[in-house]
């Protein structure tokens, strides 16, 4: 009986028939919703239904968490992705207020939900080096950039809904690829001495490739199938092919970030506040995103 009515935590905060002090609850709330990020690594790119719960005795023996634990962070997973679908406002902030949440559990949980909302290439074997906690800051990432900005902290803010009116102006972009050269140029001009030279070399003799690659992929974003394979076009398209080279994480980071700042400095970009807030607002994502994938 206990154990159902932490199924629905605020049921646990008008019953009767246990008395416990609010410090107790919480605390019996947090253990019972915990995730163990293996686990739920083991979740994503996978309907919750009853097929894959069957399937749960190889998660436990992958992760060495126990099959009881597993069932109990499946069922809790499929429980609050069930609940907070379809309400309207911020997931994280329905998880809190329905489910009794602390802040970092709740965030955890609305990932979760927004990857599968989403529906997120996850599973592809290329992909399985990445961890939850990898996937959760990208997606925390995207909730918070890529969703309906203009909305945060309206009752009707959907942040597990990617913004489809950014996802068309991402085909502005376009033009940038015509300021190749002078973007090539800004961009080498300060990485040069922030490098290692054989790195230097890579990114300045296949500059053309990363930055064809980076606003195709902003211009084709709109497209649902693009979406959904975001992790996996940039496994294939940037950590693979530096990762083969040894390119450092920190070198990564350093170009990437010189990258988007010069992309500021180009003519079609500096004089539209529209295109600044465009670009800003693809690439900060973009590189978190790289950033966190590449190890």
């Amino acid at each position: 009986m206990f154990e159902k009515l932490l199924h629905y935590p605020i049921k646990l905060q008008t019953q009767i028939a246990f008395q416990l002090k609010s410090e107790i609850r919480n605390f019996l709330i947090d253990k019972y919703y915990d995730l163990d990020d293996s686990v739920i690594r083991e979740f994503l790119g996978k309907k919750l239904s009853s097929k894959h719960r069957k399937d749960l005795d190889e998660v436990s023996d992958k992760t060495n968490v126990s099959l009881k634990s597993c069932r109990r962070q499946f069922d809790n997973v499929k429980r609050i992705f069930k609940t907070v679908d379809d309400l309207p406002g911020s997931v994280v902030q329905n998880i809190k207020k329905h489910f009794l949440l602390p802040d970092e559990l709740a965030k955890k949980y609305g990932a979760v939900v927004f990857i599968a909302s989403v529906r997120f290439e996850t599973s592809k074997k290329k992909l399985h080096y990445l961890q939850f906690t990898d996937l959760f800051k990208c997606a925390i990432a995207m909730m918070t950039t890529w969703t309906n900005v203009d909305s945060i902290g309206l009752p009707d803010h959907d942040d597990t809904e990617i913004d489809r009116e950014f996802l068309l102006e991402l085909r502005e972009l376009r033009v940038i690829l015509d300021k190749e050269k002078e973007h090539r140029h800004l961009v080498s001009s300060q990485v040069k001495y922030k490098l290692l030279d054989r790195t230097y070399t890579e990114f300045e003799s296949n500059f053309r490739l990363y930055s064809r690659h980076i606003i195709n992929l902003a211009v084709n974003l709109h497209r649902t199938k693009e979406l959904r394979n975001l992790f996996l076009e940039l496994h294939e398209k940037f950590v693979e092919p530096w990762s083969h080279l040894g390119v450092s994480r920190g070198d990564v980071g350093v170009w990437l970030g010189v990258y988007m700042s010069t992309g500021l400095q180009l003519e079609c970009v500096s004089t539209s506040g529209e295109m600044k807030r465009i670009w800003t607002r693809y690439m900060s994502v973009l590189t978190q995103c790289l950033t966190t994938m590449y190890h």
